[in-house]
């Protein structure tokens, strides 16, 4: 059924689910440290939903900035509050959470601020090798899903082993093989961090620059 067209955004169909992520990630960090069962579900379904709101906004023309910042901000807020809920689990682990939640918001931050500064119609066109890699569609489902997945299953094993294979936890078999992946993640992130330095630097000596210009003329008249 076709939906009539409207620039309304912030009812758009993308930023819609983009809002129910929200609600069921605030459901998820209050029923956190109590209920596994609760958080987990919701959790998960926040994060699976990312996928969806792209596709809506594909399928809808619905692509726009405020819905790309706002799936931005899900994102990095939802898997913030899973990483300080594992700190609080895993005290002899904290620092390494604490360092997952710095490099995954600043790097962030740092290139998406940087794309709106250089005008880039989207924060994943870039012509670094690697940033072209990692934007593709499956690429980046893939390894945010694993990801995701890591910290959930850390979550999870501190309530319950899970279902058994041969013996052994399900959720800690899905860490081990999760987490090297996971840390990948955190590379790429510092790479996004060094590719906006680079590109927010290359802004500054260009203002610098015109700036000169500009005032080479006013100081040759003074000296005539």
């Amino acid at each position: 059924m076709a939906i009539a067209e409207h620039d309304n955004v912030f009812i758009f169909v993308p930023n819609l689910i983009g809002y129910a992520r929200i609600v069921l990630a605030l459901i998820a960090f209050w029923f956190m440290s109590t209920n596994y069962v609760i958080a987990g579900w919701c959790y998960i379904i926040s994060a699976l939903l990312d996928a969806v709101d792209g596709h809506a906004a594909r399928a809808f023309n619905q692509s726009t900035r405020f819905g790309a910042m706002l799936d931005q901000l899900t994102d990095r807020c939802g898997t913030t509050g899973l990483l300080v809920t594992l700190a609080y689990f895993y005290p002899s682990y904290m620092f390494w959470f604490q360092l997952s939640i710095a490099i995954d918001v600043a790097c962030h931050w740092l290139y998406m601020q940087t794309s709106v500064v250089v005008g880039r119609t989207s924060h994943k066109v870039n012509d670094n090798v690697v940033m072209r890699i990692y934007y593709q569609k499956d690429v980046l489902t893939f390894m945010c899903c694993v990801n995701e997945l890591f910290y959930v299953c850390l979550y999870l094993l501190h309530f319950t082993y899970g279902p058994l294979i041969l013996g052994a936890s399900l959720f800690k078999i899905l860490a081990f093989l999760t987490g090297p992946f996971a840390v990948l993640k955190a590379v790429i992130s510092l790479i996004h961090a060094y590719i906006a330095g680079q590109d927010l630097a290359a802004v500054d000596v260009r203002e610098r620059v015109e700036k000169r210009q500009k005032a080479e003329p006013v100081v040759g008249k003074k000296l005539e």
